[in-house]
Order: structure tokens, then C-alpha cells, then sequence
């Protein structure tokens, strides 16, 4: 069987416990085992190793009593960033499946997962005061660039993130703007040549 990792990030400046929680949570893991994930990686930030043992160490005995194999990981940061984290889950790894990136809704680590193109469930923190993360992960939801998660629903978004991947395989983008579909040779000639109607 080959490796699907789900990596999961809370960024680095701002504590993000309830997602934490909700992806070592049953019915989370559940999910991972049902769409062919092996491994759960991860970025608890800084202050969150506690909370990330205790919940993770729960969750793994419960997953093995219900014959859930999924392997789980987790650090609290990395100097040279999450790049390679991004790319396991991204599949670079000779024999790797597709996975995923879970993540709270910070810019930059938002760019990072688009520019590997790996499908991309963006998760809002509630806590944070002037909370721009909400409109963010709305507008890019809807501009077809990230799936929305939902701390409640997270099982909902990894099966919505599945088919964002096949949408996303498909040319032109789903998210590329409007495109005319020419028709046959000469349509595609006229369209090059710029002869437009």
C-alpha cells in the first residue's frame, strides 16, 4: 500500500488547539482511513507538544481498536519551513499517493500550498481578534482555490478536497476565468490567429 499523508499546520505565531483536536478526533480518522490516507502529520506551533501528546496518544489507541491503521505524527516547528511537509502530502515521494494540507487560513502558508497545487482545506481560526482569516478562506472557497473546513465538518471538507483534486486535473482550471471553447481546428486556428467573432 502506498503512503497518502494528511498534513495538518497551525502556523507559528498564533495557537490553534481546537484544530488540533478536531483532526485527532474518531470520526476525522475514520475519514482519513476511508479515502486511502496512511499517515496524519502534524504542526501542532509552538506550545501545543501537550496538547498534541495527550490527544494524539488517545486517538491512536482508539484507532487501533477500531482497525484504523493510520500512522500518526506531529512537530511544533520548522526553521526551514513546511515545504517539504507540503510536498509529502503534495505525493513527491517516489510511491506516494495524493494527500492533503489541512490549514489554519494564514496567507502565507496558504501560498505555499497553491503554488505545490495539493489540494488545500483552510480552516479559520475563530479566536483570533480582527479576524481576517473568515473572509479569506470564503473568498478563495469561492473562487474555486481551497476547499472551506469547518472544525465541526472536517470529514466533509476531506471528501470535498478529493473532488477538488479531479476538478483541478481538468484543462482548462476550473479557476483559470471564462475561456471559449472553439470549435474544432479551424475554431482553434481562428482563436490563435486572433480572429475572434
Amino acid at each position: 500500500m502506498s503512503q497518502k499523508t494528511c498534513f495538518v499546520t497551525v502556523g507559528a505565531t498564533a495557537s490553534f488547539t481546537a484544530l488540533i483536536r478536531a483532526v485527532l478526533e474518531a470520526d476525522f480518522l475514520t475519514a482519513l482511513q476511508n479515502n486511502g490516507y496512511t499517515e496524519l502529520l502534524v504542526q501542532y506551533g509552538e506550545g501545543g507538544k501537550q496538547l498534541f501528546d495527550t490527544h494524539s496518544k488517545t486517538a491512536i489507541n482508539a484507532a487501533k481498536d477500531e482497525g484504523n491503521e493510520i500512522k500518526i505524527s506531529g512537530f511544533d516547528l520548522d526553521k526551514a519551513g513546511l515545504g517539504r511537509y507540503m510536498r509529502q502530502a503534495k505525493g513527491a515521494n517516489l510511491g506516494a499517493g495524493e494527500g492533503v494540507v489541512i490549514s489554519h487560513a494564514g496567507s502565507g502558508t496558504i501560498l505555499d500550498a497553491l503554488r505545490i497545487s495539493v489540494p488545500l482545506i483552510v480552516v479559520p481560526n475563530a479566536d483570533l481578534l480582527d479576524n481576517h482569516q473568515v473572509e479569506l478562506a470564503e473568498v478563495l472557497a469561492e473562487q474555486d482555490y481551497v476547499v472551506y473546513g469547518k472544525l465541526e465538518s472536517l470529514d466533509k471538507a476531506l471528501g470535498e478536497a478529493e473532488v477538488w483534486r479531479k476538478k483541478q486535473r481538468q484543462w482548462p482550471p476550473t479557476n483559470s476565468g471564462v475561456h471559449r471553447h472553439a470549435n474544432g481546428l479551424k475554431g482553434v486556428m481562428d482563436e490563435e490567429m486572433g480572429f475572434l467573432d
